[in-house]
């Protein structure tokens, strides 16, 4: 896979996953609303795509290392898997309990990212525990605190 393709793929699918199921899991501990749930992923499979893409397109550009295609490749392979991988969430919602939507959610989540570590752990000859566990730790992390910044909130001010 060309490495213009390979970042804006790798970037997207990634902050799909940690965007997504942050504000997933924030807004239903917050509101425990389908419709907040739904429409947070809608905005962030629209309007966090555009946002990913066009700061990837920056980045490419000021390194000033690629050429126009290359730049233009990541800004697209960003914004499609970004989208595409941040509606997948929308399933489980729409078709499940709102709760067993959310974990549905997490462990899908946690398995894109496992199987994109995996693959990138083989690409370095790297241990794969050690890119397995970081990249899983910090999105569980993400959960958890996204989660309960959620319950703080509708305790403070629901």
């Amino acid at each position: 896979m060309r490495h213009s393709l390979k970042t804006g793929f790798s970037f997207g699918l990634t902050s799909a996953i940690i965007t997504t199921l942050g504000l997933m899991v924030g807004l239903h501990s917050g509101t425990h609303s389908r419709l907040a749930v739904i429409g947070g992923v809608l905005t962030i499979a629209i309007a966090d795509a555009f946002s990913d893409a066009m700061g990837i397109h920056i980045a490419e550009e000021s390194e000033n290392r690629h050429s126009e295609v290359e730049v233009w490749e990541s800004t697209i392979a960003t914004f499609m898997s970004k989208f595409v991988f941040a509606i997948t969430f929308l399933l489980p919602v729409l078709l499940l309990d709102l709760t067993v939507a959310i974990a549905v959610s997490v462990i899908w989540g946690l398995l894109l990212l496992g199987i994109l570590s995996v693959h990138i752990a083989r690409s370095q000859n790297a241990p794969l525990w050690r890119v397995l566990g970081e990249h899983l730790m910090v999105a569980i992390l993400i959960i958890v605190i996204t989660h309960y910044t959620g319950d703080w909130i509708a305790s403070t001010f629901g």
